[in-house]
């Protein structure tokens, strides 16, 4: 009979999260804030969980439709033709290009 010395149980890391360190003012209905509250309970979060996960999920899915494309085999050879072959600068892109983007304000 082979005896192997009992495995420790593993304890499951915590998610660690960025702390709080800001606040956000939200004026609703009572119905909303019902409503946010009972979806809130079905899936066991408090409502400041329900509602900042919900509003990361939706602020993902609006940057990345921004950033994130696809393209067929026509277009993306349409879009590689026009990278390597750009318009020249004019007065307006010169002056997009020298402002600060929105991420430094």
């Amino acid at each position: 009979m082979d005896m192997k010395a009992p495995r420790k149980a593993v304890k499951p890391r915590a998610i660690t999260r960025p702390r709080p360190d800001t606040t956000i003012n939200l004026r609703v209905s009572r119905m909303a804030r019902d409503e946010i509250d009972s979806a809130a309970s079905l899936l066991g979060k408090t409502r400041t969980d329900f509602i900042v996960e919900s509003a990361r999920k939706h602020a993902t899915d609006v940057l990345l439709d921004r950033r994130l494309f696809s393209l067929d085999t026509v277009q993306h050879n349409a879009f590689l033709k026009a990278l390597d072959k750009p318009a020249p600068p004019n007065a307006r892109l010169k002056r997009l290009m020298a402002s600060k983007p929105q991420w430094e304000k």
